[in-house]
């Protein structure tokens, strides 16, 4: 059994069946496709299969043509037909892993998922598990889950675990060129994996278990969140001084040793890092081990869009000696980060949020944002759509507030003929200012 998957995978001839079509498992599928290895992809949402049967794509960095590419010769078919599970011989899951409100891991995402492949998991089938997760999930939670079928993990079918690393929107690493982590609890599933991810992918690193791999995701995510959290720290403080936190770390990066620079902004946005930290403590809670110094600095980037809407309040006091619920603001960028279309967890939807409950007239334009979709936290700006970025409309606002820096958004003509401009992002840097410029 073993040894007739490894060389189904190894020739490229096995079939790959990915469960959940967002921004890890539509690039995925991409990678796999662009290898000629057949891949069919899954997902509940009716909309995103239209779309993909019909060459559309719903991700800003992958054109239809590269949908239509992938469906060449059926290489990639989408559907939502879970039976079809038994035309594939490796199945890997790619669906969210989320907070719940109460701040705790919410995997019934997984879980479901799991359940659903129970249903027609065949002897011999790889099983891959990707979305973020704290360490014990595949062994334990997903394994349970799996073996509701009647086979048995590692004996009937194989098992592992490999972190999803994408960054939308990176144009200097793609799923091909970042390495990939791959753990398992047995010698057969990891060498599977390892096989696998090998076709796709230009250096894979093996690890000893699925907890290790899981531990790894969540450690780079916590180093970046807890890293960001300090500078967030700083920039307030710095604030306080009158003091440029730009200019501070721009300086100390020059030492060539000892010192890696972070940058603030208006709060943590995506899938990972804002999340990823309370997996883990999450998870500690059940060794009876506090995790102080990741939960402080949770609580620091969360409180960072309330610290710019505070700020944003003052200033319109005393530069447009207006109330906030007399002023009209523009938000420039909803998506959590440059240059991408990806709102998730982005701290300006909660700006903007928190700007319309203290009485402001809010707009935002947002180059890859043109509406705002359904989503469940924010009920009331469901379907807000953008408005121009023209000199016409800049001059309406007593406000405008930079949350994202895209790089196509036009700086000079914002510095020209807003009244007060609102920098999260430093984005404002080394151009003349005509109205007022405050760096937050």
């Amino acid at each position: 059994m073993y040894q007739n998957m490894l060389e189904k995978i190894r020739s490229k001839k096995a079939a790959i069946g990915i469960i959940g079509l967002g921004y890890v498992g539509l690039p995925l599928a991409r990678a796999f496709t662009s290898e000629s290895i057949r891949v069919l992809g899954f997902d509940i949402d009716t909309t995103k299969i239209i779309a993909l049967k019909n060459g559309n794509s719903y991700i800003k960095h992958i054109s239809n043509n590269i949908i239509k590419e992938m469906q060449t010769d059926e290489l990639f078919q989408a559907t939502s037909d879970f039976s079809r599970l038994t035309e594939v011989d490796v199945i890997i899951i790619c669906v969210p892993t989320p907070l719940s409100k109460f701040r705790e891991p919410d995997l019934s995402s997984v879980l479901k998922t799991a359940q659903t492949i129970s249903k027609y998991l065949l002897k011999g089938q790889l099983i891959v598990l990707e979305s973020s997760t704290y360490p014990g999930t595949t062994n334990e939670d997903l394994a349970e889950a799996l073996e509701v079928s009647g086979l048995q993990k590692n004996n009937d079918f194989f098992l592992a675990y490999s972190p999803e690393r994408e960054d939308p929107g990176n144009k200097n690493y793609s799923t091909s060129t970042i390495p990939k982590i791959v753990g398992a609890d047995s010698d057969e599933s990891r060498e599977l994996a390892i096989a696998l991810y090998k076709t796709i992918i230009k250096k894979v690193v093996p690890v000893s278990s699925t907890y290790t791999a899981e531990a790894v995701k969540l450690t780079e995510n916590i180093f970046r969140s807890v890293n960001i959290a300090l500078v967030n720290e700083l920039k307030v403080i710095f604030d306080a001084m009158e003091i440029d936190v730009w200019e501070v770390i721009d300086a100390a990066s020059t030492k060539p040793f000892g010192y890696m620079p972070f940058y603030p902004g208006p709060g943590l946005g995506g899938h990972c890092i804002p999340v990823d930290p309370f997996y883990l403590t999450y998870k500690a809670r059940e060794f009876g081990i506090s995790t102080k110094f990741i939960e402080l600095a949770g609580e620091i980037n969360a409180f960072m869009p309330s610290y710019v809407v505070g700020r944003i309040s003052v200033s319109l006091n005393d530069i447009a000696k207006k109330s906030m619920s007399s002023s009209r603001i523009l938000l420039l960028g909803l998506s959590y980060k440059k240059d991408v279309d990806d709102t998730r967890e982005s701290p300006s939807l909660l700006i903007m949020k928190q700007l319309i409950e203290r009485g402001a007239d809010v707009d935002f334009h947002d180059p890859y944002v043109t509406i705002i979709g359904k989503m469940r936290e924010y009920p009331d700006l469901n379907g807000k759509r953008g408005v121009s970025l023209n000199e016409q409309n800049i001059k309406l606002y007593d406000a405008v507030v930079i949350c994202t820096d895209h790089s196509t958004l036009d700086y000079e003509l914002i510095s020209q003929h807003a009244k007060l401009i609102i920098d999260t992002r430093n984005a404002m840097s080394g151009l003349a200012i005509n109205g007022h410029l405050i760096k937050t």
